[in-house]
């Protein structure tokens, strides 16, 4: 069991209690795109997957990502096909990741070869950019400016 602790807050996958929330993406190469995450967010790579189909776990912050690759329905989903995007225009969902210094983030992401489609640009109370991840998955990041509040 892995544990990370924030404050005072701590978070395990699997949860002893409760549940934990981790974003699933379908990839075309596991190992691909887990480098990806690792070197540039820093993410600690916690399984690799397998050849019989075991997915790649990776913990990033306070949080997981799982990464496998795609496949046709299964007894639990009948009718569901996992795959990547054919369109990276085309976007239904993203990660958004929130941090307290979006310049230092873009320029040292951007070193450590993320993909920005555009460098940081202020909208409405924050500013933020897009990160393509090799799959072509887009991945928010945002600066919240001090006097936005949420809600």
């Amino acid at each position: 069991m892995d544990e990370v602790r924030v404050g005072q807050e701590s978070y395990e996958m699997p949860p002893r209690e409760g549940f934990t929330v981790a974003h699933f993406l379908t990839v075309a190469d596991i190992e691909r795109s887990a480098r990806f995450y690792e070197r540039v967010f820093g993410g600690q790579i916690l399984s690799s997957g397998d050849s019989d189909g075991a997915p790649g776990y990776i913990r990033i912050a306070n949080t997981w990502l799982i990464v496998n690759v795609g496949g046709g329905p299964t007894p639990d989903k009948p009718s569901t096909v996992l795959s990547t995007p054919t369109d990276p225009d085309l976007v239904s969902s993203f990660m958004n990741i929130r941090v307290a210094d979006i310049q230092k983030s873009y320029e040292l992401w951007r070193g450590r070869g993320a993909e920005f489609i555009t460098e940081p640009k202020d909208k409405y109370g924050e500013t933020r950019c897009y990160i393509r991840d090799p799959d072509g998955y887009i991945i928010e990041v945002g600066q919240s400016k001090p006097e936005f509040a949420y809600g």
